[in-house]
């Protein structure tokens, strides 16, 4: 009987951004590793479509930032290369482009092409996985099985190998937030802006807030809201867009003129998830595979960078230089103060969204108007030639200050 087992290192379950990104890290460093996907080709999906500034710094630790950037759009490079900012038809700032565009399936495929060949990719799916101490089995569809000192699990929402080795998934808030995606277009003429980032006029609209940025020649539109997957208004924005869109925002015309939606609107639901039980010789979960993130909050691609960056380049070169893979081993990741950190800041900021955004209670309208008020204040000084003390508090300085002072409220 023809032996099909491949030896390898480390051994990476998902070719989504996570298992690419670490493919790649590894990869590039010499280290040997192998990853399975049953898509030669990353398919079209719904999930992170533009990285900003925080998540291209973190992009730049892996060391593939020069390898994604020039795939996406800098917002920054078009028209008067300025953000703007609004609420209740109003400008309140217009802030320096810092936002790169690029479709999910545009990002993983750049990702994928910065894999070096040493890296072998098997389409397939995995099918078992078997954990201890030492080696780790990794049985595919295809009939071939991969051995390995780690198994690095980033097959995102998949649950049937976790079931296996009694990784359970806990949802902890369903349907947490609802994404819309389209492209959109003016009926005449030009938008005046480069992106425009628009927050609602009321709660009772249970809206994030609408995003509108470029991808190659295309307005990219991104509506975060609130919503069940039963309502009815998810039905009317598929069958009248533009009436539904203007119905939720009506004041948006001010700065968009009138506007056509091309194409079918993607609706994405996110649950927000965390796992139990998977300090585990042998394998370590990644990204959406670990837990999910709000889209809305735009912290889970900070969040996957981080992850990959840190487990890339401090933890598995440490625990390859020494035998075994112990459970011990593997929580050194998971009790990575950088992790942790990025971990509880993205569930915090979930919640902390949704509820600057539809609750009604006194102290979370107060933090509401408050930061409004400080947007519009930043706006004014851009307006009056105030640029670095604008940026300033844009940035770090008094705005965090104001954000503090909001959350004590």
């Amino acid at each position: 009987m023809t032996d099909t087992t491949t030896d390898t290192d480390v051994v990476i379950i998902g070719g989504g951004l996570a298992g690419s990104t670490a493919a790649a890290m590894l990869g590039r460093a010499g280290i040997r590793a192998a990853l399975i996907d049953p898509h030669q080709v990353y398919p079209p999906d719904l999930r992170c479509e533009k990285l900003d500034d925080d998540q291209v710094s973190i992009l730049r630790k892996t060391g593939l930032a020069d390898a994604i950037l020039p795939k996406a759009t800098f917002d920054g490079d078009t028209r008067d290369g300025k953000a703007w900012v609004a609420r209740s038809g109003y400008l309140l700032d217009k802030q320096p482009g810092g936002q790169h565009g690029i479709l999910y399936d545009d990002l993983v495929n750049a990702m994928r092409a910065a894999i070096p060949p040493s890296v072998p990719f098997t389409i397939a799916k995995a099918t078992g996985i078997t954990v201890g101490d030492d080696r780790q089995e990794v049985l595919l569809s295809n009939g071939a099985s991969i051995s390995a000192r780690l198994v690095v699990l980033a097959h995102g929402l998949s649950v049937a190998l976790k079931d296996q080795i009694g990784i359970e998934r806990v949802v902890i808030s369903p349907c947490h937030s609802i994404t819309l995606a389209f492209d959109i277009k003016p009926r005449h003429g030009a938008f005046d802006f480069s992106a425009l980032t628009y927050y609602p006029e009321r709660t009772t609209d249970r809206m994030a807030y609408l995003t509108l940025f470029p991808i190659r020649a295309s307005m990219r539109g991104n509506l975060m809201v609130y919503r069940n997957m039963d309502d009815p208004w998810l039905r009317d924005v598929r069958h009248d867009p533009e009436r539904s869109l203007f119905a939720l925002m009506p004041k948006l015309r001010r700065l968009t003129g009138d506007i056509e939606i091309i194409g079918p609107i993607k609706i994405r639901p996110a649950d927000l998830y965390v796992s139990k039980g998977y300090r585990q010789a042998g394998i370590v979960l990644v990204g959406d595979a670990f837990a999910t993130s709000c889209p809305a909050a735009g912290s889970g691609t900070r969040k996957l960078f981080n992850d990959v960056e840190r487990l890339c380049n401090i933890h598995i070169p440490n625990w390859l230089a020494s035998p075994g893979m112990t459970a011990g081993k593997i929580a050194q990741f998971y009790d990575d103060p950088l992790k942790r950190s990025y971990d509880t800041a993205s569930e915090s900021f979930a919640y902390q969204l949704r509820s600057l955004s539809i609750d009604d209670s006194f102290s979370w309208k107060l933090k509401r108007n408050l930061r409004f008020i400080v947007r519009a204040a930043i706006g004014a000084a851009r307006r009056l030639g105030m640029i670095a003390l604008a940026d300033r508090v844009a940035s770090e300085g008094w705005s965090q200050r104001f954000r503090d002072l909001a959350d004590r409220a």
